[in-house]
């Protein structure tokens, strides 16, 4: 076994379905349900137009600057695949730019994920592909490996098993394992649709704010006003 250099098989994946219901929930609503302790970390923004991202991870773990098995990651993926990498956040060269972009585009990929950098940046900036990065670089990747796909991964902490959930937005990247998926997702939706009566509220001046008084009483603030 080439332990480092080699490609594994997708064992499971999240269902079509759950994905499809994961996006019109929020990530900061993903990220409360699931007690605010998974996140790929604030290096990882937004690099497009604003799309939302929901899809299966594909996962890759490549040595930094070097895109051999993004490549082949690309030439497996399925439709609907969020393609996951762990380039060690190293931001000297890029791990993806506009050609491969546009490949994922072709093959009907549903984004990137890349703890790296991109470049072509200002190309990727307009399109509709959903691409979330640690940085932007012009120089660009090599070629050459090590490197291993569909093995689990850490981006700041968060690991990302191969089939999981990827949900993106404007706030970051949130991983929903697939164990947890319909948990997370009853949750979530609950916190969305309340979130939405209490902004409701807010408009119409009826929102409560006594818990704030409650908070600090509990808490034992000295308050002299």
């Amino acid at each position: 076994m080439a332990i480092g250099f080699r490609v594994l098989p997708r064992e499971q994946c999240v269902s079509a379905d759950m994905v499809e219901r994961f996006k019109a929930i929020p990530v900061a609503n993903i990220s409360d349900s699931m007690a605010r302790m998974s996140a790929g970390g604030p290096r990882l923004r937004p690099m497009h137009a604003g799309d939302r991202l929901a899809g299966v991870a594909l996962t890759v773990k490549t040595r930094p600057g070097d895109n051999l098995m993004v490549h082949k990651a690309l030439n497996m993926a399925a439709p609907g695949d969020v393609i996951v990498v762990d380039a060690g956040g190293d931001l000297t060269n890029a791990i993806i730019g506009e050609l491969m972009a546009a490949m994922a585009i072709k093959r009907q990929v549903a984004g990137f994920v890349i703890n790296g950098a991109i470049r072509d940046a200002g190309a990727i900036q307009i399109g509709h592909l959903p691409v979330y990065a640690a940085g932007v670089t012009h120089r660009g990747p090599y070629k050459d490996g090590p490197g291993e796909i569909n093995v689990p991964i850490s981006l700041d902490g968060m690991i990302v098993h191969p089939g999981d959930l990827i949900c993106g937005d404007e706030d970051g990247v949130v991983c929903v394992s697939i164990d947890e998926a319909q948990t997370v997702y009853r949750l979530a939706k609950a916190k969305h649709d309340a979130e939405a009566g209490q902004m409701t509220e807010i408009h119409e001046g009826r929102d409560d704010r006594s818990w704030v008084e409650a908070a600090l009483a509990r808490t034992g603030c000295e308050i002299r006003i």
